[in-house]
């Protein structure tokens, strides 16, 4: 009966299958993620035990989220088309460092988040759901309350950087790192090393990285990756103007956070008839994969705030989003409870827990829609990328990966809009993966693509459909075989009865 379904269910695969459909293979890569940016005291309470630190009605203080609470929930982000999380520092702080910014002991986890064996538990639970766990590791700052201060005075220096956020006033109660000190640069190397090889984690998040040594955070990074090449790093900022050039220029980091692009994007999609071509043109658009691409984090005004202050409507602005989030070329990082949404003009409400009590279910939809798009079409993770033409506020590009193309619409007008293109063969169609639709040439060999106000789609080509009739035979006499097949197997196994009853 077994060789009977393969036969009957693999040749019907293997007919219906889109031949312009090209699937990412089993090899990931940084460019094959979708990063769920977490913050861990602000995520979910897991254990449910009582603390001293812990006051839920004090935003700046600890809330009670730990690791635990992040396995018990890890379904739920994978649900959402999350591919891998990364945790916001988890070393041990001082008292009412909630955010993992104050350490006091890099070799330690802080007890209000867990233990280390909870940390390995979650990577296990991650790695059974094909997701990974990245870590987030603070390299320039350490509290004042820190015994190395006192025991290393040499090792540090004054903070020097002017916070641009009321996020990051933590930075008053820390003290810089001499990057410069060889003895600090071993420090933090073995540090580095230490988490590696004791969390079993998949990558790291280097925090605040516009601030750090450029040399250093090459040598450890380049450390990193001879132990382990698949190890994922990537950088972060912690202002949005800062200079990143010494991480571009860093071939060992995989990915980078994107400034420009955060910019743009809040510029641009929070509000109805700014043009999308905006962001291509600001950004300076290139087939660039290693660009970590995010529209907010724990520092930020939430992006749902800033669209919602305008009157746009939650689930078709995220579709908007995320079709440039998720597919062009790059990394995205979501913050958590983008997909509920959550709300936050500015800190702390940006860092409130994750309440999916009031999740939007279709929001969450579009969440989940945009990341299969993305794992199914390997155009978008590693494809080229063309801005093919634009209409006012809408604009029309193209991913192409192995000599086949994927169209993707954005229309952030308050208005339709309809484009034209002339390069795809009159005998195929275009079909849309979101709405639905399908575009057929015109007599004059055009395909016009028309779309509603603030909206999103996307387009596969593929051949022109009637009545399929050769399918419809293959399906009705494979059908009439495998029936067959069984009537058969039916009369032989009552025969074999009748001969053992005699």
């Amino acid at each position: 009966m077994k060789r009977l379904f393969i036969l009957f269910i693999v040749p019907l695969l293997v007919f219906t299958m889109n031949p312009f459909q090209v699937k990412a293979d089993d090899k990931r890569t940084i460019q094959d993620e979708i990063i769920y940016d977490l913050l861990v005291d602000r995520y979910n309470n897991g254990r449910q035990a009582s603390s001293d630190q812990v006051d839920i009605h004090d935003p700046y203080t600890y809330n009670g989220g730990d690791i635990d609470g992040i396995t018990k929930m890890i379904e739920e982000i994978e649900e959402g088309g999350f591919t891998m999380i990364s945790l916001s520092p988890v070393m041990e702080n001082a008292v009412g460092g909630y955010h993992g910014y104050w350490v006091e002991d890099f070799y330690e986890v802080e007890d209000e988040f867990g233990s280390m064996e909870d940390i390995h538990t979650l990577v296990e639970k991650a790695h059974d759901l094909s997701m990974k766990i990245m870590l987030e590791i603070p390299l320039n700052y350490v509290a004042k309350s820190s015994p190395l201060v006192e025991e290393h005075p040499d090792w540090f220096k004054e903070v020097e950087v002017t916070p641009a956020y009321e996020a990051t006033e933590w930075l008053e109660e820390v003290v810089a790192f001499d990057q410069s000190n060889e003895e600090v640069q071993a420090y933090l190397q073995d540090v580095a090393l230490f988490w590696m090889e004791e969390a079993k984690v998949d990558g790291f998040q280097f925090a605040h990285a516009d601030e750090t040594d450029g040399d250093l955070l090459e040598t450890i990074a380049f450390e990193l990756k001879k132990k382990d090449p698949n190890f994922y790093l990537i950088a972060t900022t912690l202002q949005n103007d800062g200079d990143v050039t010494h991480l571009l220029e860093n071939e060992h980091l995989d990915a980078v956070a994107n400034q420009e692009f955060y910019t743009a994007a809040n510029e641009v999609f929070t509000k109805p008839d700014e043009p999308v071509s905006k962001v291509f043109e600001e950004t300076s658009l290139t087939d660039d994969i290693r660009d970590l691409l995010y529209v907010d984090n724990l520092n930020t005004p939430r992006f749902s705030n800033n669209f919602g202050d305008n009157g746009r409507n939650r689930v078709t602005t995220w579709q908007i989003a995320l079709a440039y989030l998720y597919l062009t070329p790059g990394v995205p990082i979501v913050y958590q409870g983008s997909e509920v949404p959550m709300y936050g003009p500015g800190y702390p409400e940006n860092q409130y827990f994750v309440d999916y009590s009031s999740a939007d279910p279709d929001v969450k939809d579009v969440f989940s829609q945009m990341a299969a798009m993305r794992e199914q079409y390997k155009q978008f993770t590693h494809g080229d990328i063309e801005h093919v033409t634009s209409e006012q506020g809408m604009s029309l590009f193209k991913r192409t990966y192995d000599d086949r193309s994927i169209y993707v619409a954005i229309n952030n007008d308050s208005e339709s809009h309809t484009v034209t293109i002339d390069e795809v063969d009159e005998e195929f169609q275009l079909r849309g993966l979101i709405h639905d639709d399908t575009i057929r040439a015109n007599d004059e060999g055009e395909f016009l693509i028309g779309m509603e106000r603030e909206s999103a789609e996307v387009f596969i080509i593929e051949g022109r459909k009637g009545f399929n009739w050769a399918f419809i035979g293959f399906v009705a006499g494979v059908f009439i075989v495998f029936v067959g097949a069984i009537i058969m197997l039916s009369i032989k196994q009552k025969k074999r009865e009748k001969q053992a009853g005699k």
